[in-house]
């Protein structure tokens, strides 16, 4: 937690003009202490730069608010390379002028000759030599600072847009699972009800608590293993009491820790999907197998499911639409390089298997 003497600092710097005032005080400091060898004394030598500030601070920002942005950044490379270079002799004749017409004549022994502006102007060896540095040391050290600054907040702004992007596609990957979802769900309740099943009440309260999990708590990016293992023994709960003992079902699940984190509706879909394609139109007894376990933060999920012989036609278009593309495309907005999904099919069973880094 910040402190109060932080918070102040960090409410100061919020504002721009003190941020800029702050870098001058303390290259004027730093000046002013690592040149007083110089001079007879430390005074001498803050009086010094306090003057050459004038044509340091006019330079850095000619350069970083005005060519950079009307040339640099346009890509005018010559108009730029000829403005610069105009800029820093223009900077540097300002500089020698101010130290030798206001510096000198506070400190130098009378009496002296001084050169004129016209001589100043026309000694370019002297003036790219002692002054260009001097000038041009904290101009490139201001542009430096600013261009990180720039690049820090593009950053800042791009991996906000990435996050704002990628809720906005989890919460219509997640549009479209929950009516997907609850279509099946209440077309199994729709068959107890049909058998008046004493076993409806149950599928009620399960739906129920199923719906409140979706509706509410898989709002965030993320909520615990033992919540997400609860909706799916839900799920399964159901089916048994659809299918009943006409389906070979194994759930098996070992975790370390319970409240390990992990993106919602990660697993449901391809839970149904073997219910949805392994279970439904069957004429013998078909099997699935479910284990998931977690172990110091890792997911291993394992899916199979037997096949009927009498293929169905995919009127969900479950494969290429809804279920495993948003499984898909959940894993790489979520987990992009921290996930590994196999896929084994053939005529009689389709496995799925499933390693997340959570």
């Amino acid at each position: 937690m910040n402190n109060p003497f932080t918070q102040f600092i960090n409410k100061m710097f919020q504002k721009r003009w003190l941020r800029h005032v702050t870098f001058w005080i303390v290259l004027l400091i730093c000046y002013t202490v690592a040149m007083k060898d110089g001079y007879d004394s430390i005074y001498e030598s803050f009086n010094r730069n306090v003057i050459l500030l004038v044509p340091q601070i006019i330079a850095s920002y000619y350069l970083v608010y005005f060519l950079n942005p009307r040339f640099l950044y346009k890509k005018k490379y010559v108009l730029f390379g000829v403005l610069f270079f105009i800029g820093t002799y223009v900077f540097s004749v300002l500089a020698r002028v101010l130290v030798i017409h206001v510096v000198e004549e506070l400190y130098r022994e009378q009496p002296f000759k001084q050169e004129s502006f016209f001589e100043i102007a026309t000694d370019l060896k002297r003036l790219y030599k002692d002054f260009f540095y001097k000038v041009y040391l904290p101009v490139f050290l201001f542009a430096s600072v600013k261009l990180i600054k720039e690049r820090f907040e593009e950053k800042s702004r791009l991996e906000v847009l990435q996050k704002e992007k990628v809720i906005a596609e989890l919460n219509f990957m997640k549009a479209q699972i929950h009516p997907h979802f609850l279509f099946n769900t209440l077309n199994n309740l729709y068959v107890l009800t049909l058998q008046k099943s004493d076993e409806a009440s149950d599928v009620v309260l399960k739906l129920s608590e199923m719906l409140d999990y979706m509706l509410y708590k898989c709002n965030g990016m993320s909520v615990t293993v033992a919540e997400e293992i609860q909706l799916i023994q839900n799920y399964i709960d159901l089916e048994r009491l659809r299918y009943g003992n006409r389906l070979d079902l194994f759930f098996n699940k070992s975790i370390d820790d319970p409240q390990t984190q992990i993106a919602p509706l990660i697993l449901v879909s391809l839970i149904e999907n073997a219910f949805k394609h392994g279970a439904s139109g069957t004429v013998t007894i078909p099997e699935i197998r479910i284990d998931i376990t977690v172990k110091n933060k890792q997911l291993l999920f394992s899916i199979f499911n037997t096949k009927p012989t009498h293929v169905q036609k995919d009127f969900t278009n479950f494969k290429k639409g809804i279920g495993l593309v948003n499984t898909n495309s959940q894993l790489q907005l979520l987990y992009p390089n921290k996930h590994r999904m196999e896929v084994i099919e053939d005529e009689t069973s389709y496995h799925v298997k499933l390693q997340i880094n959570l």
